[in-house]
């Protein structure tokens, strides 16, 4: 495998082949925003998480597969992952769809509404949705399971390499993320799961698993 997930702001883009789905990643923004791109190989049918900036660069890695953007998927509310929501979600009719409790906050309401236990089709592709609160009140992540190997889970800002997202700020809290994540990533995933967060680079949770209570004794 070639894909190390490792981008970089206006640099290209790291690709995954898999024999039902190419994962496309690029970073954008003096952010380091990650923006992907899971185009399913069967039917073309193609989906972006997190419209995040730079809508001529998104609608480039939309074009690098097969040109269609079907679905567009907010993992959460904060600006620096919405900047180029409006402009992405209007150049191409893509259904959108963000976490219900986050919904209101977008500078555009989403199609649909997601809770936990939903699931994102995609061509045949089934992602399934799970809620992570605490970094904000709907924060999504997108769970899924290739038949052929491993499990893909895209975590927007609720989980990176080294512990779960930011809540020291008001309105977040650690004492909801910590366990959600726990409870609802670490518990229902097995460690090959590789995840991608969003921002920096990837990692897997068996890679994290044996840091769980260091995260907890230390609140972040």
């Amino acid at each position: 495998m070639t894909y190390t997930g490792d981008v970089q702001p206006g640099g290209p883009s790291d690709v995954r082949e898999l024999r039902r789905a190419t994962i496309r990643k690029m970073s954008v923004s003096e952010m380091h925003n990650n923006v992907y791109l899971v185009t399913c190989t069967a039917t073309g049918e193609q989906l972006l998480v997190d419209a995040a900036d730079d809508a001529d660069r998104c609608l480039a890695l939309v074009a690098e597969g097969t040109g269609r953007l079907d679905h567009l998927v907010t993992t959460h509310q904060h600006w620096d992952h919405v900047r180029a929501l409006e402009a992405v979600a209007s150049a191409t009719g893509a259904t959108t769809y963000a976490g219900a409790d986050d919904a209101d906050a977008l500078p555009v309401a989403p199609d649909i509404r997601l809770r936990h236990g939903d699931v994102v089709t995609v061509g045949e592709l089934e992602l399934d949705v799970i809620h992570l609160r605490g970094h904000t009140p709907g924060s999504v992540a997108l769970s899924w399971h290739d038949p052929d190997g491993t499990t893909h889970l895209f975590t927007g800002d609720s989980l990176f390499p080294g512990g779960v997202g930011n809540t020291k700020n008001p309105g977040q809290s650690f004492e909801q993320l910590y366990p959600d994540v726990v409870d609802r990533v670490f518990a229902t995933h097995d460690d090959d799961t590789w995840f991608y967060p969003g921002h920096g680079g990837d990692s897997t949770i068996g890679a994290e698993r044996p840091h769980l209570e260091e995260w907890r004794a230390r609140g972040w």
